[in-house]
């Protein structure tokens, strides 16, 4: 099936230049938007997160926890356990582009977990066409990312975890564009994760759980989809930060609130003349130099926005979501993503239902945009399937 705005999609994607960058405005506000390759790393993978407006980096322990906050593993209550998550992408347009993730955990001993992760997205088949128009194959690009991390609690409250990420993209299929040979793309990348949960008494009444989770994911090289390395782009590196408050509200009802915070530690594209440097580099007028290691782009992206300290503040995403669950059997979860207008503006709502029994779980989403800007997962239900095994682990606390 031919997708002449899916492939025009993928040609952008593989040849990303922060060349001269024109001056765009929405609503009277210049757009600025950061950009990197495979952003499948930052699209939450699961039913449960998308319930609760694509959160998790505090919710409790699940098979997922891989891509929202892998320190959680070490306080997961069983011992073993796997997930299968499917997602439509782009379901308004086409029929065959998904992600699909699958995710496994084994407790290794009280006090450490081993867990895994396939998340392997398909962009279907597209019809590439030469200069002239004329059908040189239809091709099957996809993306592919293998996860593995080790937690461990560390104290009563307090966990850690170390993850590897090997990623592949393959957009074009070796094909030329615009005269350039291109390649997969193919980078390594690590997360360091913090998780901390306690039982508080702040209110009299009733049993509370103070969680607070940190992790930054995606740390690695930079990928390149020439044949010629010339170009290459940043990954999603990613700090996602909050806190999580549960209550038990009798022996049947508890209900939980959170909060995700994102930010993305790559560079800011700069605003640049319209002249050129006589090397050909284009001269900077306000921010700074983007071409920089990925380990300067983390520390570069907390104070190089050439709109300075507001449009650094802008550049912060927030997940509000709220779980309620019905005697650990049926859970009911709504939640908001919010982005600034000059960032994406991805806003939406999202309402989600968890059914539980046994070893057994099930869970769907659905997403709600509240601005006419389009959405690939509006009009569409995510959904997981999960099975937790074996006994109770007395870590778990």
């Amino acid at each position: 099936m031919k997708k002449n705005i899916l492939l025009t999609f993928v040609a952008s994607v593989i040849l990303i230049n922060l060349g001269a960058q024109s001056s765009i405005e929405k609503n009277g506000q210049s757009l600025n938007v950061i950009t990197t390759a495979v952003p499948l790393l930052m699209i939450g993978p699961d039913a449960r997160a998308g319930g609760m407006g694509d959160g998790g980096v505090a919710s409790s322990p699940d098979a997922n926890s891989m891509h929202w906050n892998p320190a959680k593993y070490s306080r997961i209550a069983d011992d073993m356990g796997f997930s299968f998550s499917y997602t439509p992408w782009l379901r308004n347009l086409v029929n065959d582009i998904n992600l699909a993730y699958v995710s496994f955990y084994k407790r290794i001993n009280p006090v450490s977990t081993f867990a895994s992760s396939l998340r392997y997205f398909s962009l279907g088949e597209i019809t590439f066409t030469d200069n002239t128009g004329m059908p040189i194959g239809t091709y099957k690009p996809n993306e592919f990312a293998i996860d593995a991390t080790y937690s461990r609690i560390l104290s009563d409250k307090f966990s850690l975890a170390v993850a590897g990420r090997f990623i592949y993209s393959d957009l074009t299929q070796g094909q030329f564009v615009q005269g350039v040979e291109t390649k997969p793309g193919i980078s390594v990348a690590a997360d360091i994760a913090m998780y901390w949960e306690d039982d508080v008494d702040w209110f009299k009444s009733m049993d509370a759980t103070f969680a607070w989770g940190v992790n930054i994911s995606n740390i690695g090289n930079k990928i390149s989809y020439s044949g010629t390395n010339i170009e290459k782009d940043f990954i999603p590196t990613n700090l996602r930060i909050g806190p999580r408050l549960t209550l038990e509200l009798d022996d049947y009802n508890s209900i939980s609130f959170q909060v995700d915070i994102n930010k993305l530690l790559v560079p800011t594209p700069p605003i640049y003349a319209d002249s050129t440097n006589p090397d050909g580099s284009y001269i900077i007028l306000k921010g700074m130099d983007p071409n920089v290691s990925p380990i300067q782009g983390m520390i570069q992206s907390w104070y190089d926005a050439p709109g300075g300290f507001s449009e650094e503040m802008r550049e912060f995403s927030f997940a509000f979501g709220t779980e309620y669950w019905y005697t650990d059997v049926l859970a009911l979860r709504g939640g908001f993503f919010y982005e600034d207008l000059t960032k994406g503006n991805r806003k939406y709502a999202t309402l989600g239902i968890g059914l539980r029994y046994n070893v057994f779980g099930l869970d769907f989403s659905y997403l709600i945009p509240v601005t006419r800007d389009q959405n690939p997962l509006q009009n569409t239900l995510r959904f997981s399937l999960m099975f937790n095994l074996g006994k109770k682990s007395k870590s778990d606390n």
